[in-house]
Protein backbone atom coordinates (compact mmCIF):
# COMPACT_ATOMS: atom_id res chain seq x y z
CA UNK A 1 0.00 0.00 0.00
CA UNK A 2 1.29 3.52 -1.01
CA UNK A 3 2.31 5.94 1.64
CA UNK A 4 0.05 8.67 2.38
CA UNK A 5 1.03 11.81 0.64
CA UNK A 6 2.88 14.52 3.40
CA UNK A 7 -0.10 16.14 5.08
CA UNK A 8 -2.44 14.15 4.48
CA UNK A 9 -4.13 11.70 6.01
CA UNK A 10 -2.80 8.68 7.72
CA UNK A 11 -4.66 5.55 7.78
CA UNK A 12 -6.95 5.04 10.81
CA UNK A 13 -7.73 1.43 12.26
CA UNK A 14 -9.93 0.51 14.82
CA UNK A 15 -12.69 2.91 13.36
CA UNK A 16 -16.30 2.51 12.74
CA UNK A 17 -18.20 4.15 9.63
CA UNK A 18 -20.39 6.02 11.91
CA UNK A 19 -20.08 7.87 15.52
CA UNK A 20 -21.72 8.99 18.31
CA UNK A 21 -22.86 12.43 18.35
CA UNK A 22 -25.66 14.80 20.15
CA UNK A 23 -27.87 16.44 17.66
CA UNK A 24 -29.67 19.13 17.82
CA UNK A 25 -32.60 18.69 15.39
CA UNK A 26 -35.28 21.14 16.62
CA UNK A 27 -35.45 23.55 19.23
CA UNK A 28 -37.15 22.60 22.51
CA UNK A 29 -36.62 21.36 26.32
CA UNK A 30 -33.30 19.84 27.24
CA UNK A 31 -35.08 16.36 25.60
CA UNK A 32 -34.79 17.89 21.92
CA UNK A 33 -30.82 16.86 22.17
CA UNK A 34 -30.82 13.22 20.71
CA UNK A 35 -27.90 10.79 20.97
CA UNK A 36 -27.41 10.03 16.91
CA UNK A 37 -24.94 8.33 14.68
CA UNK A 38 -23.37 10.35 12.25
CA UNK A 39 -21.21 9.58 9.23
CA UNK A 40 -17.31 9.03 10.11
CA UNK A 41 -16.05 12.74 9.56
CA UNK A 42 -13.71 13.21 7.09
CA UNK A 43 -10.74 16.35 7.55
CA UNK A 44 -9.88 18.25 4.18
CA UNK A 45 -7.93 20.73 3.23
CA UNK A 46 -6.41 22.47 6.60
CA UNK A 47 -8.28 20.76 8.63
CA UNK A 48 -8.05 18.39 11.42
CA UNK A 49 -9.68 15.72 13.02
CA UNK A 50 -10.23 15.20 16.70
CA UNK A 51 -10.88 12.65 18.72
CA UNK A 52 -13.35 14.62 21.20
CA UNK A 53 -11.75 14.36 25.26
CA UNK A 54 -14.19 16.45 26.71
CA UNK A 55 -16.56 19.48 25.45
CA UNK A 56 -17.65 22.04 27.99
CA UNK A 57 -20.97 22.88 28.09
CA UNK A 58 -21.66 26.72 27.60
CA UNK A 59 -25.25 28.64 28.73
CA UNK A 60 -24.84 29.68 24.98
CA UNK A 61 -25.97 26.08 24.28
CA UNK A 62 -28.41 26.10 26.47
CA UNK A 63 -29.88 29.34 24.76
CA UNK A 64 -29.24 27.83 21.35
CA UNK A 65 -30.97 24.76 22.10
CA UNK A 66 -34.40 26.78 23.62
CA UNK A 67 -34.02 28.75 19.87
CA UNK A 68 -33.37 32.21 21.73
CA UNK A 69 -30.21 32.43 19.70
CA UNK A 70 -31.08 31.65 16.08
CA UNK A 71 -28.92 33.65 13.70
CA UNK A 72 -26.47 32.06 11.76
CA UNK A 73 -27.84 28.58 12.90
CA UNK A 74 -29.10 26.01 10.31
CA UNK A 75 -30.80 23.01 11.77
CA UNK A 76 -29.62 20.04 12.20
CA UNK A 77 -26.25 20.82 14.16
CA UNK A 78 -23.96 19.12 16.91
CA UNK A 79 -23.37 22.04 19.50
CA UNK A 80 -20.03 22.42 21.86
CA UNK A 81 -17.67 25.03 21.40
CA UNK A 82 -15.39 24.34 23.92
CA UNK A 83 -13.84 20.99 23.05
CA UNK A 84 -10.51 19.42 23.80
CA UNK A 85 -9.40 16.10 22.57
CA UNK A 86 -6.17 14.40 20.58
CA UNK A 87 -5.72 14.98 16.82
CA UNK A 88 -6.71 11.61 15.28
CA UNK A 89 -5.99 12.66 11.69
CA UNK A 90 -4.43 15.77 9.31
CA UNK A 91 -5.73 17.06 6.04
CA UNK A 92 -3.39 18.06 2.88
CA UNK A 93 -1.56 21.40 4.15
CA UNK A 94 -1.67 20.79 7.47
CA UNK A 95 1.44 21.62 9.39
CA UNK A 96 0.47 21.77 12.76
CA UNK A 97 -0.56 19.68 14.95
CA UNK A 98 0.23 16.35 13.84
CA UNK A 99 -1.08 13.45 14.94
CA UNK A 100 -1.43 12.64 18.84
CA UNK A 101 -0.88 16.36 19.42
CA UNK A 102 -3.50 17.47 22.37
CA UNK A 103 -5.15 20.36 21.32
CA UNK A 104 -7.93 22.38 22.25
CA UNK A 105 -10.31 24.47 20.15
CA UNK A 106 -11.47 28.86 19.82
CA UNK A 107 -14.69 29.56 19.69
CA UNK A 108 -14.72 30.22 15.98
CA UNK A 109 -12.96 29.17 12.75
CA UNK A 110 -11.77 32.13 12.06
CA UNK A 111 -10.72 32.77 7.73
CA UNK A 112 -7.36 34.22 8.82
CA UNK A 113 -7.17 37.00 6.04
CA UNK A 114 -9.98 39.17 6.80
CA UNK A 115 -9.10 42.83 8.81
CA UNK A 116 -10.17 41.42 11.91
CA UNK A 117 -7.68 38.17 12.31
CA UNK A 118 -4.69 40.43 10.91
CA UNK A 119 -5.41 42.59 13.91
CA UNK A 120 -5.43 40.12 16.26
CA UNK A 121 -8.98 39.65 16.60
CA UNK A 122 -9.83 36.87 15.10
CA UNK A 123 -12.46 35.84 17.38
CA UNK A 124 -14.15 38.51 15.76
CA UNK A 125 -13.36 37.19 11.94
CA UNK A 126 -16.01 38.51 9.37
CA UNK A 127 -16.25 35.30 7.49
CA UNK A 128 -16.04 33.16 11.36
CA UNK A 129 -18.49 30.51 12.00
CA UNK A 130 -18.64 29.19 15.55
CA UNK A 131 -18.40 25.50 16.77
CA UNK A 132 -21.65 23.87 17.59
CA UNK A 133 -23.53 27.08 15.92
CA UNK A 134 -22.46 27.45 12.18
CA UNK A 135 -20.21 24.60 12.38
CA UNK A 136 -20.19 21.04 14.02
CA UNK A 137 -19.47 21.29 17.56
CA UNK A 138 -17.97 19.11 20.40
CA UNK A 139 -20.66 16.80 21.53
CA UNK A 140 -19.67 14.28 19.92
CA UNK A 141 -16.63 11.45 19.69
CA UNK A 142 -15.40 12.72 16.44
CA UNK A 143 -15.31 16.45 15.21
CA UNK A 144 -12.96 18.21 12.36
CA UNK A 145 -11.63 21.59 13.26
CA UNK A 146 -9.61 24.14 10.89
CA UNK A 147 -5.69 23.64 12.16
CA UNK A 148 -5.85 27.39 12.61
CA UNK A 149 -9.01 27.15 15.02
CA UNK A 150 -6.37 24.94 17.79
CA UNK A 151 -4.73 25.45 20.68
CA UNK A 152 -1.50 23.43 22.07
CA UNK A 153 -2.77 22.24 25.13
CA UNK A 154 0.45 21.91 27.80
CA UNK A 155 2.13 18.51 29.23
CA UNK A 156 0.18 17.54 32.64
CA UNK A 157 -3.06 19.87 32.20
CA UNK A 158 -6.09 17.19 31.59
CA UNK A 159 -8.32 17.37 28.54
CA UNK A 160 -11.09 18.22 30.98
CA UNK A 161 -9.79 21.25 32.08
CA UNK A 162 -8.39 22.38 28.55
CA UNK A 163 -11.88 22.19 26.88
CA UNK A 164 -12.56 25.55 28.98
CA UNK A 165 -9.72 27.51 28.10
CA UNK A 166 -11.27 29.07 24.75
CA UNK A 167 -15.03 29.94 26.39
CA UNK A 168 -15.10 29.11 30.23
CA UNK A 169 -11.96 30.98 31.07
CA UNK A 170 -10.72 32.62 27.47
CA UNK A 171 -14.05 34.90 27.62
CA UNK A 172 -13.61 36.01 31.04
CA UNK A 173 -9.73 37.00 30.44
CA UNK A 174 -10.18 39.02 27.32
CA UNK A 175 -13.39 40.94 29.63
CA UNK A 176 -10.76 42.05 32.29
CA UNK A 177 -7.63 42.28 30.52
CA UNK A 178 -8.38 43.01 27.14
CA UNK A 179 -11.90 44.74 27.40
CA UNK A 180 -12.56 46.87 30.85
CA UNK A 181 -8.47 47.02 30.98
CA UNK A 182 -8.49 45.88 34.97
CA UNK A 183 -6.01 47.60 37.21
CA UNK A 184 -4.82 46.38 40.31
CA UNK A 185 -6.24 48.01 43.18
CA UNK A 186 -9.56 48.40 41.32
CA UNK A 187 -13.23 46.82 42.81
CA UNK A 188 -14.60 43.79 40.90
CA UNK A 189 -18.09 43.49 41.41
CA UNK A 190 -18.84 39.99 39.50
CA UNK A 191 -22.23 38.64 38.92
CA UNK A 192 -23.59 35.13 38.07
CA UNK A 193 -20.11 33.72 40.06
CA UNK A 194 -20.97 30.81 40.34
CA UNK A 195 -21.08 29.41 36.88
CA UNK A 196 -18.77 28.15 34.89
CA UNK A 197 -17.27 31.54 33.54
CA UNK A 198 -17.87 33.33 36.94
CA UNK A 199 -16.02 31.23 38.97
CA UNK A 200 -13.17 32.10 36.34
CA UNK A 201 -14.04 35.82 36.26
CA UNK A 202 -13.66 36.12 40.15
CA UNK A 203 -9.85 34.06 40.37
CA UNK A 204 -8.72 36.05 37.53
CA UNK A 205 -9.32 39.32 38.49
CA UNK A 206 -7.93 38.54 41.77
CA UNK A 207 -5.39 37.15 40.05
CA UNK A 208 -4.75 40.63 38.38
CA UNK A 209 -4.80 42.58 41.81
CA UNK A 210 -8.43 43.66 42.25
CA UNK A 211 -10.77 43.65 45.07
CA UNK A 212 -13.69 41.06 44.56
CA UNK A 213 -17.67 41.11 45.40
CA UNK A 214 -19.10 38.26 43.65
CA UNK A 215 -22.85 37.61 43.68
CA UNK A 216 -24.57 34.35 43.91
CA UNK A 217 -28.29 33.78 44.23
CA UNK A 218 -27.03 30.24 45.70
CA UNK A 219 -26.30 29.58 48.63
CA UNK A 220 -24.71 25.89 48.32
CA UNK A 221 -21.85 28.29 46.13
CA UNK A 222 -20.92 30.70 48.63
CA UNK A 223 -17.81 28.45 49.46
CA UNK A 224 -16.68 27.51 46.24
CA UNK A 225 -16.63 31.00 45.13
CA UNK A 226 -14.89 32.37 47.88
CA UNK A 227 -12.49 29.89 47.25
CA UNK A 228 -11.82 30.63 44.22
CA UNK A 229 -10.77 34.39 45.72
CA UNK A 230 -13.49 36.48 46.46
CA UNK A 231 -12.90 39.30 49.14
CA UNK A 232 -16.81 39.62 49.63
CA UNK A 233 -19.86 36.97 48.50
CA UNK A 234 -23.41 38.46 48.29
CA UNK A 235 -26.11 36.06 48.77
CA UNK A 236 -29.17 37.38 46.56
CA UNK A 237 -31.64 34.83 45.47
CA UNK A 238 -33.65 37.55 44.51
CA UNK A 239 -30.80 39.35 42.35
CA UNK A 240 -31.04 42.52 44.30
CA UNK A 241 -27.80 43.50 45.79
CA UNK A 242 -27.05 46.91 44.90
CA UNK A 243 -27.58 48.11 48.89
CA UNK A 244 -24.82 45.65 50.35
CA UNK A 245 -22.43 46.43 47.17
CA UNK A 246 -23.02 50.47 48.24
CA UNK A 247 -22.55 50.01 51.84
CA UNK A 248 -19.32 47.69 51.51
CA UNK A 249 -17.77 49.68 48.49
CA UNK A 250 -19.53 53.15 47.65
CA UNK A 251 -19.91 51.58 44.31
CA UNK A 252 -17.66 49.62 42.23
CA UNK A 253 -14.98 50.73 39.30
CA UNK A 254 -15.72 48.06 37.28
CA UNK A 255 -19.17 45.30 37.11
CA UNK A 256 -18.57 42.09 35.11
CA UNK A 257 -21.66 40.82 34.42
CA UNK A 258 -22.14 36.98 33.56
CA UNK A 259 -26.51 37.08 33.81
CA UNK A 260 -27.68 40.24 32.15
CA UNK A 261 -31.33 41.41 31.90
CA UNK A 262 -32.47 39.88 35.24
CA UNK A 263 -29.84 41.82 37.58
CA UNK A 264 -29.35 44.83 35.58
CA UNK A 265 -31.40 47.02 37.87
CA UNK A 266 -28.98 45.96 40.79
CA UNK A 267 -26.14 45.97 38.00
CA UNK A 268 -26.25 49.76 36.97
CA UNK A 269 -26.77 50.91 40.91
CA UNK A 270 -23.74 49.12 42.18
CA UNK A 271 -21.66 50.71 39.52
CA UNK A 272 -19.70 54.36 40.87
CA UNK A 273 -20.31 57.26 38.62
CA UNK A 274 -16.89 57.04 35.84
CA UNK A 275 -17.35 53.22 36.22
CA UNK A 276 -17.65 50.77 33.83
CA UNK A 277 -19.90 47.58 33.36
CA UNK A 278 -18.56 44.96 31.33
CA UNK A 279 -21.90 42.33 29.57
CA UNK A 280 -20.35 38.73 29.06
CA UNK A 281 -23.29 36.64 29.64
CA UNK A 282 -27.24 37.30 29.06
CA UNK A 283 -29.07 34.49 30.57
CA UNK A 284 -32.42 34.64 28.45
CA UNK A 285 -33.58 36.27 25.63
CA UNK A 286 -35.47 39.68 27.18
CA UNK A 287 -34.21 42.71 26.27
CA UNK A 288 -33.45 45.71 29.24
CA UNK A 289 -34.89 48.71 29.54
CA UNK A 290 -32.51 52.04 30.73
CA UNK A 291 -32.41 55.53 30.75
CA UNK A 292 -29.62 56.84 28.03
CA UNK A 293 -29.73 59.94 30.50
CA UNK A 294 -28.87 57.94 33.49
CA UNK A 295 -25.78 56.59 32.04
CA UNK A 296 -24.95 60.43 30.47
CA UNK A 297 -24.80 61.59 33.76
CA UNK A 298 -23.05 59.11 35.25
CA UNK A 299 -20.54 58.72 32.90
CA UNK A 300 -20.82 55.06 33.32
CA UNK A 301 -19.06 52.97 30.07
CA UNK A 302 -21.14 50.24 29.25
CA UNK A 303 -19.10 47.57 27.46
CA UNK A 304 -19.60 44.24 25.30
CA UNK A 305 -17.07 41.85 25.75
CA UNK A 306 -17.31 38.73 23.29
CA UNK A 307 -15.32 35.46 23.28
CA UNK A 308 -11.09 35.15 23.39
CA UNK A 309 -8.62 35.72 20.24
CA UNK A 310 -6.30 32.80 20.00
CA UNK A 311 -3.83 35.01 21.78
CA UNK A 312 -6.06 35.34 24.75
CA UNK A 313 -6.28 31.85 24.78
CA UNK A 314 -2.61 30.73 24.91
CA UNK A 315 -2.37 33.18 27.08
CA UNK A 316 -4.83 31.34 29.13
CA UNK A 317 -3.16 28.08 28.52
CA UNK A 318 0.18 29.43 30.22
CA UNK A 319 -1.22 30.45 33.24
CA UNK A 320 -3.18 27.07 34.08
CA UNK A 321 0.37 25.67 33.24
CA UNK A 322 1.72 27.80 35.88
CA UNK A 323 -0.98 26.55 38.37
CA UNK A 324 -2.02 30.49 38.38
CA UNK A 325 -5.53 30.04 37.39
CA UNK A 326 -7.53 27.14 38.63
CA UNK A 327 -9.88 25.53 35.81
CA UNK A 328 -13.55 25.04 37.57
CA UNK A 329 -14.99 21.63 36.60
CA UNK A 330 -18.10 20.87 38.22
CA UNK A 331 -19.26 17.96 36.91
CA UNK A 332 -17.80 14.99 33.61
CA UNK A 333 -20.98 13.21 32.42
CA UNK A 334 -21.07 11.27 29.67
CA UNK A 335 -22.12 11.80 26.55
CA UNK A 336 -25.44 10.36 26.66
CA UNK A 337 -26.38 12.50 29.39
CA UNK A 338 -26.35 16.31 27.67
CA UNK A 339 -29.89 16.42 28.35
CA UNK A 340 -29.40 16.29 32.34
CA UNK A 341 -26.04 18.55 31.89
CA UNK A 342 -28.36 20.93 30.55
CA UNK A 343 -30.64 20.63 33.13
CA UNK A 344 -28.54 20.96 36.00
CA UNK A 345 -27.20 24.19 34.94
CA UNK A 346 -30.77 25.63 33.94
CA UNK A 347 -31.63 24.58 37.56
CA UNK A 348 -28.42 26.37 38.63
CA UNK A 349 -27.02 23.12 40.01
CA UNK A 350 -24.03 23.83 38.63
CA UNK A 351 -20.69 25.34 40.44
CA UNK A 352 -17.65 25.23 37.41
CA UNK A 353 -18.48 24.32 34.41
CA UNK A 354 -20.09 20.80 33.14
CA UNK A 355 -18.30 18.59 31.01
CA UNK A 356 -19.05 15.67 28.43
CA UNK A 357 -16.65 13.13 27.79
CA UNK A 358 -17.47 10.94 24.81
Amino acid sequence: MAAPPAGGRPARRGRCSSVKAVVLEEFGDPDVLRLRDLPDPEPGAGEVLIRVAAAGVCYHDLLTRAGHIRHGLTLPVVPGHEVAGVVEAVGPGVTWPAPGDRVCTLQVAACGACDACLSGSDHLCRRGRMFGHGLAGGYAQYMVAPARSLVPVPDGVPLEHAALFGCGIGTSYRALAVTSRLLPGETVLVTGAGGGTGLHTVQLARAMGARVLAVTTSEAKVDRIRAAGADEVILAPDGRFHQQVRSLTGGVDLVVDHVGTPVWASTIRSVRDGGRVCFIGQVTGESMPFNPGLIIQRSVALLGSKGASSADVRRVAELVRLGRIRPEVDVVLPLNEAAEAHRRMAQRRSAGRVVLRP
